[in-house]
């Protein structure tokens, strides 16, 4: 009789798991652990053969060392930054990713954030429905025509590059910092490379941040690059929440140095109510009040989407408990 694998989703999912079931439950039993910490996996992946981990909790070394087959780590997601990649190396464990899931879906939501708070719609929505002023266009003055306004870019990852063709689609100028990427994307797309993170910061209308979470990006949007901005510019992060300081963004808005930020993913999720940033918004005397939006790590979200994810999650996992070649490798 054929070895019956296990393999468990750490978090995130708790369904019926059909998507994963399809493609898996020929050759293994799939659980959904339902875990918000990693404390509560002790005792309950110690001799799983793969793992699915979405967002909502890390794999350190201490949780990594315990696992005595495993075969894979799949990161349901495109980010990385919460598992111990170094670690599950050691161990000769691999950790794939799914870096293709949702790039429509982000890339439509970084867009979708630009637009609402540069064309005002986010501004006078919040402002109408709370009857803050007069109901007129001024409510929102000055906004600026887009067509010859510079989208910038940090990170021509998949999702990066998606953004930077949806922009160019409006008309606006393209520019990118990314100092990892060979060169010829800039002619291959018709945008324009910058060496420096300020330089790109000195010139754009909008930034949208499509980077990954390392030492080097983490804060990399913080008080002082806020600061070099031309005032009245707009930051979306659909990216990894500590890429941004969001704590320098309640002064920012405060001080028109930002005319608007759209925020899908924060450092710590959900976030505590005391979170200074949360703070702001929830306050209608704040101008973040209408000046900010905020959503629940969901750009990554449709119903494609998520099937997507799901589906190649369990692929990845039943190639390696099959040794087929691995895909999207990250350690």
């Amino acid at each position: 009789m054929a070895k019956r694998y296990q393999v468990v989703i750490t978090d995130f999912l708790d369904d019926d798991l059909e998507p994963e079931r399809r493609i898996l439950g020929e050759i293994a039993d799939v659980t959904a652990l339902a875990a918000h910490d990693e404390e509560e996996l002790v005792g309950r992946i110690e001799d799983v053969d793969a793992i699915i981990l979405y967002h909502e909790l890390t794999l350190s070394q201490t949780t990594i060392q315990r696992l005595n087959r495993c075969k894979i780590i799949c990161r349901g997601g495109v980010g990385y930054d919460n598992v111990d990649r170094e670690c599950a190396r050691r161990k000769l464990i691999p950790v794939a990713t799914v870096p293709d899931y949702g790039s429509e879906e982000v890339a439509d939501t970084a867009i979708g954030m630009a637009l609402s708070l540069t064309r005002g719609i986010h501004l006078y929505n919040s402002r109408l429905r709370d009857r803050v002023d007069d109901w007129s266009y001024t409510q929102a003055v000055p906004l600026v025509r887009l067509r010859p306004r510079v989208f910038g870019v940090v990170g021509l990852g998949r999702i990066g590059t998606a953004a930077a063709v949806r922009a160019k689609a409006l008309g606006m100028h393209v520019v990118y910092y990314d100092p990892y990427k060979p060169d010829g994307y800039d002619k291959a797309l018709g945008i324009r490379r910058v060496e420096t993170l300020d330089e790109l910061l000195a010139e754009a209308l909008v930034v949208s941040m499509h980077c990954p979470l390392y030492d080097e990006t983490r804060h990399m949007i913080d008080a002082e690059a806020l600061a070099k901005l031309t005032p009245g510019s707009y930051v979306i992060n659909t990216a990894r929440g500590a890429v941004v300081d969001t704590r320098a963004l309640p002064d920012a808005l405060a001080t028109g140095q930002l005319a608007g930020a759209g925020i899908d993913v924060l450092e710590n999720e959900p976030p505590p109510d005391d979170d200074p940033l949360l703070v702001a918004w929830r306050d209608p005397d704040h101008p973040a009040h209408h000046r900010l939006i905020i959503n629940p790590h969901s750009a990554f979200y449709s119903e494609e989407g998520l099937l997507d994810i799901r589906l190649k999650s369990a692929e990845a996992c039943r190639r390696a408990l099959l040794d087929m070649p691995l895909r999207n490798v990250v350690n």
